[in-house]
């Protein structure tokens, strides 16, 4: 850390007040959602009150299990109102990542995403770690502040899912912060939330999945059509990457008059983040990281590229984009 845990923690606290309602948004994952605990405990006691909400509805089985499990509280974003909260928190998330976001004044922005330029009193982006459960653990240490089992416990496996369980972009502070939270973390309830069963109404688009699946070498690209939410893509695309003989997933569907194309590799050679930002950065908010990345793309900024209604041409169109990237 080019500036001290201890310096980033004063910074990090000289944003806030004893007066302040503060407001925590976030892009609902394992990491953003664990990172948001983190720092609602960072703020007890020191502010009025602290609000979780998350932009994005929330259906995947193992999120829904995490929130549950650890008892997390989070309030949807259409809840919210912003004129209530003096201060604003974006964490593993920044504001051109997401319509809603654009819409706030953060004082506060921590996240590990490449940096996307954005400007708020207090930075803390951190494009090389693996996790932002990660930093905000350093932040927890040097406040010395012991985490709770279950603040552990989702810290924990915030870190083991963006890291890929360290076969994605990890650094060592990320290992090092994974071997200090697991001392204090329950792993029989961290496995509980990895191993939640799938829903029986997300089983449908497996069948999908696996009827228009189009391989090429160690590639399979899948459009799924009309989806209840992104995070369906994500579970597909994860799902083929547990296929021995395939080496790049890329899996789109849409959702909210979006097209949304999640990436996922086995890191060895290519970068997922670069084939999404090169294919489709142009059209729409595209990036991630070595093996897992994302692009969405609002369907009235396709009109001259390709009718997102063509299932068939679609795929094509995509496959163009990314086969000589990927």
């Amino acid at each position: 850390m080019s500036q001290s845990a201890s310096e980033k923690l004063r910074r990090f606290y000289e944003q806030f007040s004893g007066s302040d309602h503060v407001l925590i948004v976030i892009n609902a994952d394992p990491d953003a959602i664990a990172s948001a605990m983190a720092v609602s405990r960072l703020l007890w006691r020191k502010v009025i009150s602290v609000t979780i909400s998350h932009i994005n509805t929330i259906n995947r089985p193992d999120n829904l299990a995490m929130i549950r499990l650890l008892g997390a509280t989070l309030v949807p974003f259409e809840e919210i109102k912003l004129d209530q909260f003096s201060r604003v928190v974006i964490v593993d998330s920044q504001p051109d990542h997401n319509e809603d976001m654009t819409k706030l004044n953060p004082t506060v922005i921590i996240d590990h995403h490449p940096d996307s330029g954005s400007k708020a009193p207090f930075l803390d982006i951190r494009p090389n770690y693996g996790a932002t459960c990660t930093i905000l653990t350093e932040y927890l240490q040097a406040a010395k502040i012991k985490p709770s089992v279950k603040l552990a416990t989702g810290l924990y496996h915030g870190i083991k899912t963006d890291t890929n369980d360290f076969k994605g972009q990890t650094q060592i502070e990320d290992v090092r912060a994974f071997q200090y939270l697991f001392r204090y973390a329950n792993i029989h309830l961290a496995r509980k939330i990895e191993q939640v069963d799938l829903r029986f109404d997300l089983l449908k688009y497996f069948k999908t999945a696996l009827q228009n699946m189009r391989r090429r070498k160690g590639k399979v690209y899948v459009h799924l059509g009309s989806v209840v939410n992104p995070d369906v893509c994500v579970l597909i695309a994860d799902f083929f990457m547990r296929v021995n003989t395939v080496t790049w997933s890329i899996v789109s569907g849409i959702c909210d008059k979006k097209l949304v194309i999640i990436f996922r590799n086995d890191g060895i050679r290519k970068n997922a983040g670069h084939v999404a930002k090169e294919g489709f950065g142009k059209l729409g908010n595209a990036g991630g990281h070595k093996n897992m990345a994302r692009a969405e793309i609002v369907l009235s900024d396709l009109k001259g590229q390709v009718d997102p209604h063509d299932d068939i041409r679609l795929v094509s169109w995509i496959i163009n984009r990314t086969a000589r990237k990927a």
